[in-house]
């Protein structure tokens, strides 16, 4: 493994030189980390029908922020009835 980070150095260290680049690569693990923070402050969601509208929720807002959207633009077109749509 050390061999290999040291013939990829530039790629390994690539977002110390460029702030776009995220310093992981585990944008699952950050999504899961909302869904953990509120089972532990709640203890649990009350209902499984709460716990799918919560994921729901929190995966639409995710894939707007991962495609550049503003999220006070992406939740007022929500609640206006138009709905953002992420490019396909």
């Amino acid at each position: 493994m050390l061999e290999r980070l040291d013939t990829k150095r530039d790629e390994v260290l690539c977002f110390l030189g460029d702030l776009a680049v995220p310093f992981d690569n585990n944008l699952a693990e950050r999504d899961l980390r909302m869904v953990k923070v509120k089972q532990k402050v709640s203890g649990t969601f009350r209902t499984e029908d709460g716990a799918t509208r919560f994921a729901a929720i929190r995966g639409y807002l995710s894939t707007a922020r991962k495609q550049g959207q503003s999220m006070f633009a992406v939740l007022r077109s929500v609640i206006e009835g138009k709905p953002w749509q992420p490019l396909t």
